[in-house]
Formats: structure tokens, sequence, C-alpha cells
């Protein structure tokens, strides 16, 4: 789906590019990182990991809400449709995390794939970093963690069953919205709600660990979707469940609202005071512990629906201990089979 070019100012440059025009269509542009390391590190205490790969800068799927979208005015560029069309692909991702894995200093931490794009963007059908690195981590043993909205994951089914055989793997897929029309609006170039949902199908009757995460939720717009998201997600194999409140940092508040009133012009009013509702009387909170939570009563009315269907749903009720380290070099294990 071709959009104008539309950019949040971006508050690094000293400049702002206007058209006297007619606005450009934003098309795909892909360009090479030569990054020289892979693992990104985080201390966040609202994040569950603190280490991540990350193969892509940006993401096709175009989701409003994305919260990384800042991410691309560190390069100079937008966070609008140049967060979505200017994408840069790591080529050497594979080679550099087994770099990272032949270090002394790495202990075989779990790693999130990924933090600040989606690992199976459209683009991974072609470059297959993601896949390469997955690779890399069953020759290390490495435990793995992937987020994702893509039924590209599919493809590297049996990979990751094998990879489950030596380490910890669990997939979690995201689903904020149930309606297909109001998804469409607002994550305009992701799969449909119901083609996720037989991707945690397939994943779960392959024997791994699946979850859903009703993540963001969109007050006022999703909130309406979250039992069924639950039940379906359930019904579907689904383990684990998540919830986390629409956060709009920085420039991320402009494209959605942007996206909203355009796309959803009878819901925008409900959403912006519904989220006004939960961020006390903003529309974001950058705190630690509050970033990813709402607070008032209709966040805890919320909360209490989503704890009370997953207590129903059987979910989240065997959460399994995480396996005693597992990492290990090919080389050691070769030594040891001289003994």
């Amino acid at each position: 789906m071709l959009r104008p070019v539309s950019n949040p100012p971006n508050p690094w440059l000293s400049t702002e590019l206007s058209y006297l025009d007619e606005v450009p269509e934003a098309r795909l542009e892909v360009y090479e990182d030569h990054t020289r390391q892979i693992i990104a590190h985080n201390d966040s205490p609202d994040v569950g990991f603190s280490h991540s790969v990350n193969p892509y800068r940006g993401c096709f799927h175009a989701c409003a809400y994305c919260y990384a979208r800042p991410t691309h005015e560190y390069l100079g560029l937008g966070a609008g449709t140049d967060f979505d069309r200017k994408i840069t692909v790591k080529p050497r991702a594979a080679e550099l995390l087994r770099e990272a894995f032949e270090a002394r200093s790495w202990k075989g931490e779990l790693l999130a794939f990924s933090g600040v794009t989606d690992c199976y963007q459209p683009l991974e059908a072609h470059y297959r970093l993601t896949r390469a690195c997955l690779e890399v981590c069953l020759a290390y043993r490495n435990p793995v963690g992937i987020i994702t909205k893509s039924p590209l994951v599919e493809r590297d089914v049996e990979l990751l069953v094998e990879l489950a055989q030596v380490t910890d793997v669990g997939v979690s897929v995201s689903i904020p919205l149930f309606d297909a029309a109001k998804a469409r609006a607002i994550e305009p170039n992701v799969a449909p709600p119901a083609r996720r949902l037989a991707t945690i199908e397939k994943l779960a009757k392959a024997g791994l660990d699946v979850g859903v995460n009703v993540a963001p939720l969109i007050p006022g717009l999703g909130d309406e979707d979250m039992v069924q998201i639950l039940e379906a997600a359930a019904s579907a194999g689904a383990k684990r469940a998540g919830l986390i409140f629409l956060r709009l940092p920085g420039s991320v508040r402009a494209v959605f609202l942007e996206r909203l009133q355009r796309d959803l012009p009878l819901r925008a009013d409900r959403v912006i005071g519904r989220l006004r509702d939960v961020r006390g009387g903003g529309l974001s909170d950058p705190r630690f512990g509050h970033r990813q939570r709402g607070e008032g009563p209709y966040a805890a009315a919320i909360e209490a629906l989503f704890a009370s269907t997953v207590k129903r749903l059987g979910l989240n009720g065997d959460a399994r201990e995480p396996r005693p380290t597992t990492f290990q070099r090919p080389s050691e294990r070769r030594q040891l089979t001289l003994f």
C-alpha cells in the first residue's frame, strides 16, 4: 500500500523538508548497514530481555503505534513513512552473531528477536537474515525468544523445533486488534488477525512454546477485542498471554494521531479520550515502571478483565523454569569428544 511521504519533524535536524507541489509517494528503499556489532543491550526494567538482535532497521509493516519509530531519526530520517519505507538490512548479521558468541564475555543469555523491528517483516523472505542468525543460535545452543506479527515465521518451524530440542525457544505473536478493518487501518501491511492466529496454531502443533501479545492495547479500540483475541489464541494452542498498553513516545504521537484521524475518524475522539484516561490526562508516560502499564479506574478494569480471562482460559498457568545454561561453543563440544 503506497502512501504519500509524511514524517514528523526530526528533532535532531536543523532543517525540515516541505513539498511545494504534490507530495510524492513513499516507495521502498533498502540500504545496507555495515555495523560491527549485532547484539544490542538494554537495562530497562520494563523490558523482559536484556539482549536482542535486530537484523533490520525500520519495518515495512508500518504499524502506526510502533514505539521504535524515533530510532530512525538517529539516522537523519523521519519517524513516519521513512521508517516504513527506508529500511536498512545488516548483511553480516549472522557472521557478527557468531563472533559475539565466540567472545568470552558472552555467557549464553536469552537473545530476543527483535527489539526495534519485526525480524520476520517481508524483506526477511529474501534476505533470510533472521534464519541465518537462528542457525547460529542452534550451533551454539543459545536460548531464543521471538516476537513477531508475521506468518513468515512458519517457514522456520523445523529449525525452531530443532533449536527447542537443545535450548529454550519461545515465540510470541502480537495481535492487538481482532477486527480486520481496524487492524488494516492501524497495521496496514501486517497479515490479518485471523492469519496470525493460524500461525499460532501451526507453531503450537509443532510443539513450540507459543504465546499471544495483546500489544499494544489501544484504549477505546483494542480493549473491546481483548477477550476475543485471548479466547481465539487459547483455542489455537497459545500457552501464554501478555498485555502492554499503548505508549506514544516522541514522534510516534504525531504518526499515530494522523493515522487514527485519517483512517478511523469516527473512533478518533474516543481513542484519544480513553488514552488520556489511562495516562493520567496525557497521551504517554515515559517513566520506568509506568510506560507499558496504564493507571486509573479504566486501566484497572482492563487489567482485571485480562487477568480473569487469562485465568479462565488456563493461560500463563504452566510457566516453565528456564533450563540450566545450554550455551556451548562448537569448538568446546569437539574438544569434549576427544576424551
